[in-house]
């Protein structure tokens, strides 16, 4: 049973979109992992009276006011990504669930 040219390249097709799933799963995991340190360090600030910044190899003092707006602008960063990935996964598997039961009614067929 030979399938059919057209057929293959759907095959193909979702291959890649099962690659770009993967893509945004590992992104979203970076994401989310950046995202605890974030909250953690928050958390840390907030019981802390003095606070210090890293900068190469040395830890230097620092106003916990401005790394705590740095921290919530960066927070925002992640979860505004984060979001956009998961637009971005949802598309990418509704055109991936679609395609595959086109490519399985036309295996059906043959």
């Amino acid at each position: 049973m030979a399938v059919q040219k057209a057929t293959q390249e759907k095959i193909q097709q979702l291959q890649m979109y099962e690659q770009n799933l993967q893509n945004f799963i590992l992104q979203k995991q970076a994401l989310q992992m950046q995202l605890v340190e974030i909250e953690t360090a928050l958390a840390e600030l907030a019981k802390t009276k003095t606070a210090y910044r890293i900068i190469g190899n040395i830890m230097i003092d620092s106003e916990k006011t401005d790394l705590q707006k740095e921290l919530e602008s960066k927070k925002e960063t992640s979860d505004l990504r984060i979001k956009a990935i998961e637009r971005q996964e949802k598309i990418i598997r509704d055109k991936a669930v679609s395609l595959q039961n086109e490519v399985l009614g036309e295996l059906k067929e043959e």
